[in-house]
């Protein structure tokens, strides 16, 4: 704990996840570690059991010491806090709100280093805990420390990555000492071997079960369960006025004195008295702010009120809360005192739960509703209450939740759009469970039903009922079953748009979509602006490069002006494949790094598909096989088009190593068993089935190559198709004419494979002068472009001939970590620190501390030196 806190002295701030049951001691050693920062700064948090649906609650009240240091803050961060702390309007970005944090604890901490206590992490409102978790991760170089204390099994996966200490119990030779120190009675050696072998080292149990009289309680219920009983026993024993004082404060969680001294006066307390009894249970301490000895303590209290009891608790608390200040805090009290449905209550639990969702509170808007659902009267409200509620749940995570809810609905009495949006939202429901594939016709199901009510939204669920299907699974009669239904009930639009295209192509291939593509619209309001998942993957069936490239730029450019990290990896995603694909493997390589870098931000695991297209282009088999390895298992039943890119791409891999049996197994999965994907698999299966002697399977495969190329009609497409032509029919005017067209192309590897293969053929007609130029130009393209195993084939091809082929420059490029090549990246591109902070969710402080590693590692002092540098991960 000591080693902790002075490492945030040393600027090298550090976070760490206190686990275990109730009562083991994690709040003490919280206590402990104030107690030791001297020279330090503390703020505290605590999660509270029945606040944990406000959004930011808990994050508020850990910035509240230092908010002096906001305005010091840059405009944009100053205004995300002040949006979460309902300081101001707006919605909030999380990741806005977590960058803003960090910069408000990275500068108070410039005056004195700072020490984070969060405790009771399992109650922590969502909100609260996904931004602690994104500062727990990039504390990096910043002067900050973090220790959280969290329950088990509760502790939550945002956590996950965060060094964790568990905190064990005490042997019986502690025990003994801990009693023989705290318990308040003299025990005889027989009783206190009990309670040793009762409490079984929990701390608390050991505190409180002498306090109970020394004898033993019934062995059947968990500990936690036992000491709250001990607590309840106290809380009976006291007048019936310390009673009710305890038990409003239990239902107030802000442990306000303001609040509590008028709400019990409300209830007609002796509020002198009845605090002095209070107190003299140790339940609680009541001074500046009201606090239980223990949480379990009070929800140990507030389980043991009667139901009128709690009512009345709420209702003397809900005349108190001001409205102006916390007016959700009121209705929520209000709602908590009624005792029967009230319509007035529920519709102000609904405009609650429209602000909360306005401050991105999804899980206090699910329970502001699922509460409003209870007390309406009107059945009609009921249900569209009840609907929006199980909408609310499903954004919060709550699947099964949402489920059980939606299960409530009499479905017997919805009109047909509300049928709609119970299939939607169960379609909804379905695909976010493993192995439950019913999402997609769900989908088609609210398709079908919104076909005469709502066109462009019966059009849309369609396009889900696709989007979902690609990614349940790989079975394709999924897939098929939903065009197949989208063919026969989408509403007719007076244009084509892209469900149509995908109706054709999956009912007539290529040659029946690329009419309607060519009608879609231009570069004003471009088709795949709506649904860039779906336009990537018809631009690659079609070879269309400059379409995926626009795809790629605007993603990029969109995730990087509205800061949402979601739609920035997917944009470095498609610019990482992008540049692999014409042979740029170092800007892949920041692209992908920086992919990286931001996926730690948030905590979620990096994109998989640009690795693996940038390993098999790479041929290095052993690191390309093992990330295949990891990606497979990491996938495993679920996203289709996943096991699509690794099966093609294995492909890619195995045939650049001359390994054509395996890159004809791989190539023939996708083409046999995927609708969509195969564009980039069919030239892999020709070469690969060429090289076996499948002549036939290899002029399938070219029929249908020739109809996705020619559809899109760029020179990448019409090069790749002639170079497959020309190995199914050995026609050397075919190998002419890919390189005239891929002569135009970007796509620098594909360049060099057609002069690879033309080249091979020339030299197995005994033509080795014209095959040598061809063979060498090859081995320049494929290594300058990174596609070190098929240059290797043509190194290879070359000693064949007879001619000596140059090792590649032994330079060594600089070996990074992938976040120093994200900073390394952005700055060689002219970003400066506090850009490349916000780029990458970090700290300037921690950005300046990886340039400084950056520079030794590579040898380099300044920044424009950068430019000249290639990388590679460490």
């Amino acid at each position: 704990m000591g080693e902790l806190i002075g490492a945030a002295g040393a600027g090298r701030g550090v976070a760490l996840v206190l686990t275990g049951e109730a009562g083991i001691g994690k709040s003490a050693l919280l206590e402990y570690a104030l107690r030791e920062a001297s020279g330090l700064e503390v703020v505290r948090s605590a999660g509270s059991e029945f606040e944990q649906e406000l959004p930011f609650a808990a994050l508020h009240q850990l910035c509240v010491p230092i908010l002096r240091h906001l305005p010091e803050l840059s405009g944009r961060h100053r205004a995300a806090l002040q949006v979460a702390f309902g300081l101001g309007d707006g919605t909030p970005d999380l990741f806005h709100i977590g960058l803003a944090v960090l910069e408000l604890m990275a500068v108070a901490a410039q005056d004195r280093p700072l020490l984070c206590l969060v405790d009771d992490v399992q109650w922590v409102d969502a909100a609260s805990l996904t931004v602690l978790a994104f500062l727990a991760r990039r504390m990096g170089a910043d002067r900050i420390s973090m220790i959280f204390a969290v329950r088990t099994p509760a502790v939550p996966s945002e956590l996950g990555t965060v060094e964790s200490l568990a905190v064990a119990r005490l042997s019986d030779e502690d025990a003994r000492e801990l009693l023989a120190r705290r318990s308040p009675l003299v025990l005889d050696e027989r009783v206190r071997d009990s309670l040793v072998a009762e409490a079984r080292g929990n701390p608390l149990a050991l505190v409180e079960l002498p306090r109970a009289g020394g004898f033993l309680l019934p062995a059947t219920p968990s500990t936690p369960t036992r000491i709250e009983e001990i607590f309840q026993s106290r809380l009976r024993a006291l007048p019936p006025g310390a009673r009710l004082l305890l038990i409003v404060a239990s239902a107030d969680p802000t442990g306000d004195p303001g609040l509590l001294w008028p709400a019990a006066q409300q209830l007609g307390l002796d509020v002198t008295r009845a605090a002095a009894e209070a107190a003299g249970s140790g339940l609680a301490e009541f001074d500046a702010r009201i606090r239980f000895c223990h949480p379990l303590a009070r929800s140990a209290v507030y389980r043991a009120a009667a139901v009128e009891e709690r009512r009345a608790a709420h209702a003397a608390l809900a005349e108190i809360v001001d409205p102006v200040v916390a007016p959700d805090r009121r209705v929520w009290h209000r709602a908590q005192a009624s005792s029967g449905p009230d319509d007035d209550v529920a519709a102000d639990l609904e405009r609650c739960a429209s602000r909360a969702q306005a401050r991105g509170g999804v899980a206090a808007a699910a329970a502001f509703l699922e509460r409003s659902v209870a007390l309406t009267m009107d059945p009609a409200l009921r249900v569209e209450r009840t609907l929006a509620s199980v909408q609310a749940t499903l954004d919060a995570g709550g699947a099964d939740p949402a489920a059980d809810l939606l299960a409530t609905v009499d479905v017997a009495a919805l009109d047909g759009y509300q049928r709609a949006r119970v299939d939607v939202l169960g379609g909804r429901i379905a695909f976010t469970r493993h192995g439950d594939g019913t999402g997609p016709m769900l989908m088609v199901s609210a398709a079908r039903r919104l076909a005469t009510l709502d066109v462009q939204r019966s059009r849309d669920c369609f396009l889900d009922g696709i989007e979902m299907a690609l990614s349940v699974g790989r079975a394709r009669g999924v897939i098929d079953e939903v065009l197949a239904a989208a063919r026969i009930d989408a509403p007719p639009v007076a244009s084509p748009d892209i469900l149509d295209v995908l109706i054709m192509l999956g009912a007539q291939g290529p040659r029946g979509a690329v009419p309607l593509l060519a009608g879609l619209p231009g570069d004003d309001d471009p088709w795949w602006a709506s649904r860039p998942a779906l336009a990537t993957m018809i631009a690659a069936e079609f070879w269309d490069f400059d379409t995926h490239a626009a795809i790629a730029d605007r993603l990029e450019k969109s995730g990087r002006e509205s800061g949402s990290p979601a739609l920035l990896r997917l944009g470095l995603g498609q610019k990482a494949c992008e540049a692999v694909l014409v042979g740029d493997v170092s800007r892949a390589i920041t692209a992908i790094a920086e992919e990286e870098a931001i996926a730690d931000a948030v905590g979620d695991s990096p994109l998989m598909y640009p690795r693996l297209l940038l390993a098999a282009w790479r041929g290095r088999r052993t690191e390309a096989l093992a990330l295949f390895r990891s990606a497979t298992e990491a996938e495993a039943g679920r996203a289709g088009g996943q096991v699509t890119n690794l099966t093609w791409t294995s492909a890619t891999l195995h045939n650049g190593l001359g390994n054509y049996p395996a890159a004809l197994d791989a190539a023939r999965k996708v083409v046999d068993d995927e609708l969509f994907h195969v564009g980039g698999a069919l030239l892999e299966l020709i070469e690969a089935a060429t090289r076996c002697g499948e002549p036939a399977l290899a002029a399938r495969a070219l029929a249908s190559l020739t109809d996705h190329t020619r559809a899109g009609g760029t020179p990448s497409a019409l090069g790749v198709a002639a170079s497959a032509r020309a190995l199914v029919t050995g026609v050397e005017d075919h190998y002419r004419e890919a390189l005239g067209h891929l002569g135009e192309s970007p796509l620098k590897p594909y360049r060099g494979r057609a002069h690879l293969l033309y080249g091979e053929w020339l030299r197995r007609q005994g033509r080795r002068r014209d095959s040598v130029q061809h063979l060498r130009t090859a081995h320049d393209l494929l290594s300058t472009s990174g596609a070190e195993g098929f240059a290797r084939r043509a190194a290879g091809e070359l000693r064949a001939a007879g001619e000596k082929v140059n090792r590649p420059s032994e330079q060594t490029p600089g070996t990074l970590t992938a976040q120093e090549i994200a900073v390394a990246g952005l700055v060689a591109a002219g970003a400066t620190s506090p850009e490349v902070a916000v780029q990458l969710f970090i700290s300037k402080r921690t950005v300046d501390a990886h340039l400084r590693n950056i520079f030794r590692k590579l040898g380099v002092t300044s920044r424009r030196q950068l430019k000249d540098q290639r990388f590679t991960l460490g």
